[in-house]
């Protein structure tokens, strides 16, 4: 098995919702500081290495977009190669994310796949526009 090492570490900063400093930076505007934060601290690290960025995120759509992940790895000035997967699972999404990173970089696991996107609920608070058979989906 390989051995899977974190070589560095950021935070993001807390605010309070609605009110804070941070009220009107976008999410992938934030995700995208802590990321270069995280390559800054390993100048040794070449960039076009990284083939993947996990991001967990609770609520990822919005005006950022679905895939979080791939935008964040644009912003952050990784290589077009590096794909992205955004996780959701809600208030454990970060604990998510550094679950299967672990799978995938210990164990070599695939990550499965299911798309129905002309079914999907793209803007989640218009829900109630979306047909029942759909939301029951």
């Amino acid at each position: 098995m390989a051995e899977a090492v974190v070589v560095s570490a950021v935070r993001t900063p807390i605010g309070r919702a609605n009110k804070g400093v941070l009220k009107d930076v976008r999410a992938d505007d934030l995700a995208a500081i802590a990321v270069k934060g995280a390559l800054e601290r390993v100048p040794q690290l070449d960039r076009s290495l990284v083939e993947d960025v996990i991001l967990g995120c609770a609520f990822p759509e919005g005006e950022q977009g679905m895939n979080l992940a791939r935008l964040v790895g644009a912003l952050a000035g990784l290589p077009e190669t590096a794909a992205g997967v955004t996780v959701n699972r809600f208030c454990a999404s970060s604990l998510q994310a550094l679950i299967w990173l672990h799978k995938i970089s210990c164990w070599g696991w695939a990550m499965p796949s299911s798309r129905a996107v002309s079914r999907a609920c793209h803007v989640c608070r218009w829900a109630a526009l979306i047909p029942a058979s759909i939301r029951a989906w």
